[in-house]
């Protein structure tokens, strides 16, 4: 069984990077390419039910829809979809505005081709939104760093408890901000993977999110971190 994934980025000369580095392994197919936002909603509109993505590679800066609008957009026409931002930018704003209007995922296009097909066929498998350890890593220092956040952390208990989140659960939500998979999680912590799956999905559906990115954003903003 593969996963049909779409391309979205204006450089041709990106596209066929991404295309080839996908194309390595035999459980993805590329069944749409676009330009920009505007041309992946135009090919949507024609493309045959078996080749419907089920992953979408968004860039960011592209021209006519770019792709924080073209994730807001497709997210509501296509919630079947996980978009996944890959991009070359890791700056705070673009990563909070990305997975602010829907972005399942956070790559960064240096990433090589294992590691891609690794964090999109975890997602597939397990739902576990893939993010580069680099991003993961920035959203953890701009926590740290932001002392506003923090003591809002430490004063804002009402809020905490609002979500009743556990202290497993509290600190499997500091190892999903580091980028670590369910496997790693249960290593860790002395528990085993499917363990550490169960807790994700208690995380997600405390806080009422369906994914890491969307997770560690609410909890960013909430000074859950």
């Amino acid at each position: 069984m593969h996963i049909n994934i779409a391309i979205i980025d204006d450089k041709l000369s990106n596209r066929n990077i991404i295309r080839d580095k996908l194309l390595r392994n035999p459980n993805f197919k590329i069944t749409l390419i676009a330009e920009d936002g505007k041309d992946f909603l135009e090919k949507m509109k024609a493309i045959p039910a078996i080749d419907i993505p089920q992953v979408a590679l968004m860039d960011l800066e592209m021209p006519k829809m770019d792709g924080v609008d073209a994730i807001a957009a497709g997210s509501s026409f296509y919630p079947s979809i996980k978009f996944v931002v890959l991009t070359i930018f890791d700056d705070e704003e673009k990563i909070f505005k990305a997975i602010k209007a829907g972005a399942y995922g956070y790559l960064l296009k240096d990433e090589s081709a294992e590691n891609i097909a690794e964090m999109l066929w975890q997602m597939h498998e397990n739902g576990a939104g893939p993010i580069s350890p680099g991003i993961a890593h920035k959203i953890l220092q701009l926590v740290q760093k932001n002392e506003l956040t923090i003591k809002k952390a430490k004063a804002n208990t009402i809020e905490k408890n609002f979500f009743d989140l556990s202290q497993r659960e509290m600190e499997i939500l500091q190892l999903l901000v580091q980028g670590l998979f369910y496997k790693e999680i249960g290593q860790k912590l002395n528990i085993s993977t499917n363990t550490a799956k169960k807790h994700v999905v208690n995380i997600y559906q405390k806080l009422h999110v369906n994914s890491r990115a969307q997770a560690l954003h609410l909890a960013y903003e909430k000074g859950l971190l």
